[in-house]
């Protein structure tokens, strides 16, 4: 039998197909081909009646050259791998900001994903539950309930306090609020513990997005699809590439609700602000309105956003202290007297100086001040970080940092609710839940309107933050 050449184009021009496509194609074109006679010109025959089967209108000439078989025989296999993943394949019909899941099919409850712990701060921590909740979904699996860090670590991997999911947010809640979008199980529903396929990360500059969605897609046939857990190894999620659209990733932030203990922990230090209004002369209204300030300016952040800002060659990250206060005094509309919560990291709360300097009007309370300090320090830092985000998330208006993951998920979390109450935009129109920037100029020299922007098709604005903010959600 002669070796051809168009052997080898098949085998190239096939190599983006799973097993389950290749075997029959193969089996139904060479089983033709070489099913009788070892002639040459046989073979080609018969590969001409092969074509005639998948193209009947096909004529060649009469004395077709092994040559122009061959270019045949490409353009047939292209044409078909072309037709068939564009109408059949979810990974690459339009690409890879194609993939989102809107469906709210079925996730199976017998099949399983395990992923490493979940590390750094609060926020990031969400944000790499949700990718993995997300990467989950795409393999139709059940996410295991994973493990997430209550200390922050970022290199002292033996320092991380693993603590439960379970410790932090409520488990039934978050699946019955994801019911049919994402799900989570816990070990004990896994039958078989000893079959795992390892699932290896790549690292690097040469591990691309396409690559990763690539490795998934094969993870999700057979024979790793067949195994009941599939366990990720390598980096912490937060740092895979991300596959899905910011909408994906607010549908499982809604799903997260803190359990009833550091719930009521955040309710007695509202209630605190509130009192304090009220007792102090502010909001004589009766309306006990707060604003709540994520204020960035600690040694270690100011290090880090002014390398961002050389890296980026861009000016609109860092903020010092007093553009803070005076941005913050100039937001246009702003109610006065009013409650201003300070959130500050612990290293500030014993600068005095963070509470001086404010406009008249506005009178500033971090949680020592409120007398709150003892509500915080008996938890982690994850806890203290999860109290003072729900802090945040309920003022009347807030103000942070777009390049701080804190403010990003903040507002991201307020944009849904004013997209709720049906307000896509507030570009010149007071609204409930107003968001701003203090690190971008905005209109009288105050803060930027901040809104989420919900069409975006991945969340590396939010993860890794932006100067690109506008006052609309779309």
């Amino acid at each position: 039998m002669h070796d051809h050449p168009f052997l080898v184009f098949i085998s190239l021009s096939l190599s983006g197909f799973s097993f389950r496509i290749q075997i029959p194609f193969f089996i139904t074109l060479f089983g033709f081909i070489f099913l009788l006679g070892s002639n040459c010109q046989d073979q080609i025959q018969r590969f001409q009646c092969v074509l005639g089967i998948f193209e009947p209108n096909l004529v060649f000439p009469a004395k077709s050259s092994q040559r122009d078989i061959c270019l045949a025989v490409v353009v047939m296999v292209l044409f078909f791998k072309t037709a068939f993943l564009s109408s059949s394949s979810g990974y690459y019909n339009g690409g890879i900001d194609s993939v989102s899941l809107d469906a709210d099919s079925g996730i199976r409850k017998d099949k399983f994903l395990e992923v490493p712990q979940i590390v750094w701060g609060l926020n990031n921590q969400k944000i790499a539950f949700a990718r993995a909740c997300l990467t989950a979904r795409l393999l139709n699996r059940t996410l295991l309930v994973p493990s997430l860090s209550a200390s922050l670590f970022y290199k002292e991997i033996d320092l991380l306090q693993p603590i439960s999911f379970e410790k932090v947010f409520q488990f039934e809640k978050f699946n019955s609020l994801c019911k049919g979008f994402v799900q989570l199980g816990r070990y004990s529903d896994v039958l078989n513990r000893t079959r795992v396929f390892d699932l290896q990360k790549g690292n690097g500059r040469k591990w691309t997005v396409e690559r990763d969605l690539d490795q998934l897609r094969h993870a999700s046939e057979d024979p790793i699809d067949e195994i009941e857990v599939i366990r990720i190894v390598g980096k912490n999620p937060f740092l895979w590439h991300d596959h899905w659209p910011v909408k994906d990733y607010a549908r499982v932030f809604e799903c997260l609700v803190l359990v009833d203990e550091f719930a009521k922990e955040a309710d007695k230090v509202v209630s605190k602000i509130r009192e304090v209004g009220r007792s102090n002369g502010v909001d004589s209204d009766g309306a006990s309105r707060y604003v709540a300030v994520h204020m960035r300016i600690e040694i270690d952040w100011m290090i880090h956003c002014k390398k961002l800002e050389q890296r980026a060659n861009i000016s609109q990250i860092c903020s010092s202290k007093d553009e803070i206060l005076e941005r913050v005094g100039n937001i246009a509309g702003l109610k006065t007297p009013t409650v201003v919560y300070v959130a500050v990291a612990d290293s500030l709360l014993e600068d005095s100086s963070i509470l001086s300097g404010w406009k008249q009007g506005l009178n500033p309370f971090e949680k020592k001040k409120l007398g709150v300090s003892g509500i915080y320090s008996k938890y982690p830092y994850l806890i203290q970080s999860a109290i003072d985000y729900e802090v945040c998330l309920r003022a009347d208006v807030f103000v942070g940092n777009s390049f701080s993951t804190f403010s990003s998920l903040i507002v991201l979390e307020r944009t849904q609710k004013m997209i709720r109450m049906g307000v896509n935009s507030w570009c010149g129109v007071d609204v409930r839940w107003p968001s701003y920037a203090y690190n971008i100029l905005g209109e009288s020299n105050g803060p930027q309107r901040w809104m989420t922007n919900m069409s975006d098709s991945s969340l590396g604005a939010i993860s890794y933050g932006s100067n690109s903010i506008s006052c609309r959600g779309y």
